[in-house]
């Protein structure tokens, strides 16, 4: 708790409709990593779930929200995921790409599960607020993770915490590697 507190403050684009995520797809695709994360409508009752909402991407110079279920990107989206070249890392990806896999398919290439990575080098903390604790010396608050992720307008303390939760992602697997863990 003694930590900085450390939010993503560069430039994080919504892309509202496929053409935005064409458009976007350039700069993507140029990465040799990006962090990915994905948000979804939080299910308060026994037996309820929903599909992922928000799909993020951090590059070296921004991060990308994507609103899934607000059009059909999947061509987009299986470019990157399935992309041998482009290295996605995240934190606990596992139920993430499952349930990405039910809005379109895809067979994903290059990616990296962070806390697996971590847990082989037994670390027992291995969520992405550990992670970035210990390996990047900041507190990144999680205080956005109820809201509703499907509305059709984000507010401006979910987009800070979608693009934090990318941009700590690709900034752990950089610091990773820096010190040989990958």
């Amino acid at each position: 708790m003694e930590l900085p507190v450390r939010r993503y403050d560069g430039p994080v684009h919504l892309l509202a409709t496929p053409s935005d995520f064409e458009r976007a797809l350039p700069d993507l695709s140029g990465e040799g990593v990006i962090g990915f994360d994905t948000e979804t409508r939080p299910a308060f009752r026994r037996g309820e779930s929903y599909l992922p909402s928000l799909v993020q991407f951090a590059t070296t110079d921004a991060v990308y929200l994507v609103q899934v279920q607000q059009g059909d990107y999947s061509h987009s989206m299986r470019e990157i995921f399935t992309s041998e070249k482009m290295i996605k890392a995240g934190v606990s990806v596992k139920d993430d790409l499952r349930n990405l896999k039910n809005l379109f398919e895809f067979e994903e290439n290059a990616v990296v599960d962070l806390g697996k990575l971590a847990k082989r080098h037994s670390l027992k903390q291995t969520g992405v607020r550990n992670l970035a604790g210990i390996f990047l010396g900041v507190r990144i608050p999680k205080g956005a993770t109820t809201t509703n992720w499907a509305a059709r307008r984000l507010t401006p303390k979910q987009i800070t915490y979608a693009a934090t939760d990318a941009w700590v992602c690709r900034e752990l697997y950089l610091r990773f590697k820096e010190l040989n863990l990958i």
